[in-house]
């Protein structure tokens, strides 16, 4: 018979917030280049969403202070971290000042004048090309267009509120 006809209460933000800390994920640092500034976040909410045309996504905060950045860009790279860079992640995470983030890390200028992490595990050099709000935030697509890769196969995961060295 399915759901229709109940009613379900919606779980409230610490329930799901919870729920959501176990559900372990890469941690990136999502970059792009506007007005000649660089601007980047550290972000879990990244996932694939096709191989043909690659294509993956990326969910941003509207009320990011980069958020304005981020919805003017055409272009933006996820720089997923390796284990023992849990700093640069919290450097981008909080609140250090935008310019102030990039003096951690290796960054060099990609496509587009895009900023990547020449020690990441991976990036993905993306063109957006769909932009959906849904909630607090917006979903940017992106068509990847060149993927860097670190020789060492390692990714730093978070989960249950800890970093971990996967």
């Amino acid at each position: 018979m399915g759901l229709m006809g109940h009613h379900f209460d919606i779980v409230d933000q610490s329930t799901f917030r919870n729920g959501m800390s176990r559900l372990g994920a890469a941690v990136s640092v999502v970059t792009t280049r506007s007005a000649n500034q660089r601007y980047g976040f550290t972000a879990s909410a990244v996932c694939s969403v096709s191989d043909t045309p690659p294509t993956l996504l990326v969910c941003i905060n509207r009320s990011s202070s980069c958020f304005p950045a981020f919805a003017n860009a055409r272009h933006f790279c996820v720089n997923t971290l390796m284990p023992g860079q849990e700093d640069l992640s919290r450097h981008f995470g909080g609140k250090t000042p935008m310019e102030e983030r990039f003096d951690y890390g290796d960054w060099t200028e990609g496509l587009n004048g895009v900023p990547f992490l020449s020690t990441a595990s991976v990036s993905f050099e993306c063109e957006l090309t769909n932009a959906v709000d849904e909630a607090t935030h917006r979903i940017l697509f992106g068509r990847v267009m060149r993927i860097r890769e670190n020789e060492e196969q390692a990714t730093l995961l978070y989960c249950s509120r800890r970093y971990l060295n996967g």
